[in-house]
């Protein structure tokens, strides 16, 4: 009838038919209204869950590590071949397990990282001597990338503009763990095979955070995502649409005629090919910044409780005090660039530019420090500044670089850190020769060359930002 079909609406003329005497309902919301604006919010939080327990397992554990492989026997030069060698592991993999991310999907991905992170503190749990201490740390070594993936899931969730406060906001969840994990962890070490029960608890530990993933939503994580990415340019979304429409139809063809042998060659070339991208873009400049002040903060903190002992006196308990305070303030940090964002409107460069500066002055305050309360100072204020510079130049990499390969720049961001944690030790242990102050004197200087290498390229930051804003 003419009136049934006035009130039935676009739905009634593209759906099925329906009987002429069922009443018609009125317009409806849409379905998917009230989960897409609660979704996201929950499988956010079960990612601070995620971070949260990823580093309270890990903090239980690593600051035992130099004690237990001496217990083992194993010569101070043996514990830093140990060391080095994971930390050269770190380096290789956080590249191409993050370019895998981006290939195979998040999900899958981050089970694979925590499952292979479970076995290695398992295998860490039965290590009786230095060579299965060794073997326990590969896989850990390797997959341990939890946290980047994290990160790079959360920049596919949100926009640009709620980027860095929601980065911030887990890394705050994730120092809490790491606050909480080493007073657990001590307690343990007080029980007779303390080291190996703390070691399978931490394995329990990722093994539910495994749980944990493996429960979240992700059927509203890709709603969201799709949500998020049309917020963006068209231009983006168009070749974000057609990359995984390519992923999608190849792997596609490569499981109904391709040999086993090529459909495993398939995701190879895509990460290959990522990886070249990224090698050959011009983001030479912000992972150098990044490389500076990551090696000027591990210079500051590098022979911390030392030099406190020899310039003023302090006891190392105190000095552990005075770290877990710094700890607290810098997930307190977290909490807020919020409000410091919307201070900057949103300047990613601006806000990473003056906690550069802010860094490197306090880094020069305590190299300089006559007394125990500068030093209080600086640490106290030093905590924000590190926090939000590394928040900073995360989301600074991922605006200039693209989100269509978060999780391969997050990985190759992780790579120069992990570059800076083998160059760190080595330069620390030259300018100790000179005096207790050469670490931080010449993280100073780092600092000062990063801060030159931003400022000369202030005008490519600020029209890449400018240019985004306008395509927003």
């Amino acid at each position: 009838p003419p009136a049934a079909a006035a009130g039935a609406g676009p739905g009634w003329r593209m759906g099925a038919p329906e009987p002429p005497s069922a009443p018609r309902p009125g317009p409806a919301p849409p379905p998917a209204a009230a989960p897409r604006g609660a979704g996201p919010g929950r499988f956010v939080r079960c990612l601070y869950l995620v971070g949260f327990l990823d580093f309270f397992g890990v903090s239980m554990v690593v600051p035992l590590l130099s004690l237990h492989v001496k217990s083992l026997g194993a010569s101070p030069t043996v514990a830093g071949v140990v060391g080095s060698f994971y930390g050269l592991l770190q380096l290789f993999s956080s590249t191409f397990v993050g370019c895998w991310s981006d290939v195979i999907g998040r999900q899958y991905s981050l089970l694979a990282c925590i499952l292979f992170s479970a076995l290695g503190y398992l295998l860490l749990g039965m290590s009786t001597t230095v060579c299965l201490f060794a073997i326990a740390r590969v896989p850990v070594g390797i997959f341990k990338h939890t946290l980047s993936i994290s990160k790079a899931l959360l920049s596919d969730l949100v926009s640009e503009k709620e980027r860095p406060l929601v980065i911030g906001h887990f890394n705050a969840a994730s120092s809490v763990g790491f606050i909480l994990g080493p007073v657990v962890g001590g307690y343990f070490t007080e029980i007779e095979s303390g080291f190996y029960l703390t070691s399978f608890i931490c394995s329990f530990i990722f093994i539910l955070n495994a749980g944990l993933v493996w429960m979240l939503p992700w059927s509203e994580e890709h709603t969201d995502r799709n949500e998020n990415e049309q917020t963006t340019s068209n231009s983006k979304v168009t070749a974000k649409a057609n990359c995984d429409l390519r992923v999608k139809s190849l792997a596609n063809g490569a499981t109904t005629s391709d040999t086993p042998l090529q459909s495993l060659w398939i995701p190879v070339v895509s990460v290959l090919k990522r990886i070249k991208s990224i090698a050959c873009s011009d983001l030479w400049d912000i992972f150098l910044v990044r490389l500076l002040m990551s090696v000027a903060v591990m210079l500051y903190y590098s022979n911390f409780v030392l030099a406190i002992e020899e310039r003023f006196g302090v006891k190392p308990k105190l000095t552990g005090y005075l770290i877990s305070y710094s700890s607290t303030l810098g997930a307190l940090a977290g909490f807020l660039l919020g409000p410091i964002t919307r201070l900057y409107q949103h300047n990613t460069y601006a806000l990473l530019l003056h906690s550069t500066v802010l860094t490197c002055v306090l880094i020069m305050l305590y190299s300089t420090a006559l007394g125990i309360w500068t030093v209080i100072l600086s640490s106290t204020f030093l905590a924000f500044s590190t926090t939000v510079g590394r928040t900073c130049i995360t989301d600074l990499e991922l605006t200039l670089g693209g989100n269509q390969a978060s999780g391969t720049l997050i990985g190759v961001g992780q790579s120069v850190t992990s570059v800076g944690r083998i160059i760190a030790p080595l330069l620390s242990g030259i300018a100790q020769e000179f005096s207790p102050c050469g670490p931080p004197s010449l993280g100073v200087g780092l600092a000062l060359v990063a801060i030159l290498i931003m400022l000369m390229n202030t005008p490519r930051y600020c029209s890449g930002r400018n240019a985004k804003l306008k395509s927003e």
